[in-house]
């Protein structure tokens, strides 16, 4: 697998290292809540534009709009038809290279288990981690599991494949309807209200594992 696909499987976004990444979730006190997944390349939509026209790219064949609306709506059926998931919308804004995914789940392992559903789909990856989260209502715990490292994978590809990487960023914002009383990573920052912790910072930062994802968190 091509470590590209650690992303999502839309390859004409992945054609440019400017692109960023926000995974965000909202959670209630009850353990349900909302999740939202955003890959903005507004930032390179003069030069998508242009590739968009074009058969292929450094030998790897350009998607047309229609291939990632059909993805998109694959994966928006998934996630529609898991158990626990609800209120599945999707957005695709072509002129700006924007594509919004979003969901409201009973629990957060619903989301694990879509994202289950778009690996055996092959939406994603085999390689993508899809035990994302976890949730103790009755400890007030909340985790964002760890991930294993791409490191190898990417020293594995060419330096075109690697120059995608370049200044592409990630952020990974949680909400929570309680107060966050205590944390196990710090590079996550606290909001003033002590309800929302956000981490941000360069794809490969986390793909060499220079920063971790890996977060447990005890609420109020």
């Amino acid at each position: 697998m091509k470590l590209k696909y650690f992303l999502l499987i839309l390859p004409l976004l992945l054609l440019t290292s400017c692109f960023d990444i926000l995974d965000k979730v909202n959670i209630k006190a009850d353990g349900s809540g909302d999740y939202t997944l955003i890959l903005n390349a507004s930032k390179s939509k003069t030069r998508l534009a242009s590739i968009s026209k074009m058969e292929t790219v450094n030998g790897k064949k350009v998607p047309k709009k229609g291939e990632i609306e059909a993805k998109i709506n694959q994966a928006a059926q998934i996630f529609k038809t898991t158990p626990g998931i609800s209120n599945v919308k999707t957005s695709m804004d072509f002129d700006n290279y924007i594509l919004k995914l979003s969901c409201s789940f009973k629990k957060i392992e619903n989301i694990n288990a879509g994202l289950d559903q778009l690996k055996a789909k092959n939406i994603i990856g085999k390689m993508i981690p899809t035990n994302i989260y976890s949730q103790n209502i009755q400890k007030k715990t909340f985790t964002r599991n760890k991930v294993n490292t791409f490191k190898d994978d990417y020293n594995k590809l060419s330096a075109a494949d690697r120059e995608v990487f370049a200044t592409a960023k990630y952020v990974s914002v949680m909400q929570f309807e309680n107060t966050v009383k205590t944390q196990s990573n710090t590079i996550y920052q606290l909001s003033p209200n002590k309800k929302a912790l956000k981490l941000e910072g360069n794809v490969l930062d986390f793909i060499l594992q220079k920063k971790q994802l890996q977060n447990n968190i005890q609420l109020q």
